[in-house]
């Protein structure tokens, strides 16, 4: 068999054909084997999922789709193959249809199924149907593999003005893709990353992750395929997601690890031994501060003369002050209880300035540091049993949850002030419009009204909680 299929230059066939340039040269010498076979089948199933779109020019009046990357309509008419597929036409608006012979249905010349789909595209090349195409110049940075892509949008997201990414935010997305995207999809082209390519990396995920984990594994996914832009912002390998098809587990609200505290067990963590941490416990569950949010409290910025008003404009992270807070709707006020800023003003004891919780040299506590030492081994003196791990641990994020529980059991505490004070954001045009948030005077009273819903123990009544015997031993 000797057939005319030299493929025409690799630089101009971003598509099947340059994946196929050595396959099909080899073609005059060899047979097709069942290996050979099975190689360009999953060519022709994976490969090109890609397409472009732009104007069809100001003759058309309004924006059209134009020829994407064209691979023709192969057809048997009488004892011949045809391929079919449009030509633009200068001068027209719409295109022109074509046909051409691709080779004898039977007899000398005849062709496989497969020879006659890589003849077709040669026909439709050499037509010039896909001249537009490839004189399109893409993005340069649209790189050639997931891990190639994802190294470059890595770049651009920790650059970016619109919206820039937090430190801790790029750490998790730098660790999601060294652990699980990069070993399983790094090497792949970046025009094969879809819904069948990814589904046995979802099913290896689901064996050791859970549903949250997975969904935010994905997520950075689609952003790094999505990221690969041409030169006029079109998304080069559009893909439209399916979870049905690649089975991603369903994050169920009630498995979800999100622990809160009773009061009694808040009254029991208000009685710390630990006087600056008892101070924050106390804070964080009174406020519904974020604990990072608590930890970069500076006497000199964020507090009232009285300490009734906290003022959130930074927090702390890994033993370092950001500017940057997780959302918009984080820099806000607090208002206080009068007996939480009784005890917030007596621990600052006169200071004006620095932190209010910090280390001997002045740094900002971390978070680690508080749960190891103070807030674990405290919950496992209270007897406190995670109902969604088994487990005596809870994270910070529980005070956060027992405030929002505890001002939902305040009849007729405005939604604006409850709003304003968890720093969520404002969801209707209702909330937009309302500015009780700007009534300092109105939200202290509520506050005062509200309460914290645990006990304060007075000075002479706080009692340490042992831990450990060594503890007790110490105290004797």
């Amino acid at each position: 068999m000797n057939l005319d299929l030299t493929p025409p230059p690799a630089g101009r066939c971003p598509g099947l054909l340059s994946d196929l340039h050595g396959l099909v040269a080899a073609w005059d010498a060899l047979q097709p084997t069942a290996e050979f076979i099975s190689q360009i089948n999953l060519l022709l199933t994976l490969h090109d999922q890609d397409h472009l779109s732009h104007d069809a020019g100001p003759e058309a009046g309004r924006k059209r789709m134009s020829a994407t990357y064209q691979k023709g309509s192969i057809e048997l008419s009488g004892n011949w193959y045809y391929v079919r597929f449009r030509m633009k036409i200068p001068g027209r608006k719409k295109r022109k249809k074509v046909r051409e012979q691709v080779c004898p249905a039977k007899g000398r010349g005849a062709m496989n199924e497969l020879q006659r789909q890589v003849r077709a595209q040669q026909i439709v090349d050499a037509s010039g149907a896909n001249d537009d195409f490839f004189s399109r110049k893409t993005n340069p940075k649209a790189a050639v593999t997931f891990r190639e892509r994802a190294v470059v949008m890595m770049r651009e997201v920790a650059k970016r003005k619109r919206k820039p990414l937090a430190p801790r935010t790029l750490a998790l997305w730098r660790s999601s893709l060294d652990t699980w995207l990069l070993p399983a999809l790094g090497d792949l082209p970046l025009s094969q990353i879809n819904n069948a390519t990814v589904k046995p990396l979802v099913a290896k995920m689901a064996k050791a992750l859970k549903a949250n984990s997975i969904r935010d594994h994905l997520c950075l996914i689609k952003l790094v395929v999505a990221s690969a832009v041409d030169s006029e912002g079109e998304q080069l390998y559009p893909v439209k997601w399916n979870y049905d098809f690649m089975d991603v587990p369903v994050v169920v609200s009630r498995e979800v690890n999100s622990p809160s505290f009773s009061e009694k067990i808040m009254s029991g963590l208000a009685r710390w031994k630990n006087r600056q941490v008892r101070t924050l416990f106390i804070l964080c569950a009174a406020s519904g501060l974020r604990i990072g949010e608590a930890l970069g409290l500076d006497l000199a910025k964020h507090f009232s003369e009285d300490f009734r008003t906290l003022r959130i404009e930074q927090k702390a992270l890994r033993g370092k002050i950001e500017s940057r807070l997780k959302t918009e709707s984080s820099y806000r006020e607090i208002d206080l209880d009068p007996r939480v800023a009784a005890i917030l003003k007596e621990f600052a004891a006169g200071r004006t300035s620095g932190l209010l919780f910090k280390t001997r040299t002045g740094n900002p506590l971390e978070t680690g540091f508080i749960l190891a030492w103070h807030l674990y081994p405290a919950l496992q003196a209270l007897g406190y049993l995670n109902p969604h791990t088994g487990t005596c641990k809870a994270g910070t994020h529980a005070f956060r949850r027992y405030r929002e529980t505890h001002l939902d059991k305040v009849e007729e505490l405005p939604h604006g002030i409850r709003l304003f004070w968890m720093g969520h954001a404002e969801k209707t045009m209702t909330d937009r419009y309302n500015k009780i948030k700007e009534d300092r005077k109105t939200r202290r009273e509520w506050a005062e009204r509200s309460g914290i819903g645990f006990e304060l123990p007075e000075r002479a009544q706080v009692v340490p909680i042992f831990h450990s015997r060594s503890d007790q031993a110490r105290v004797a």
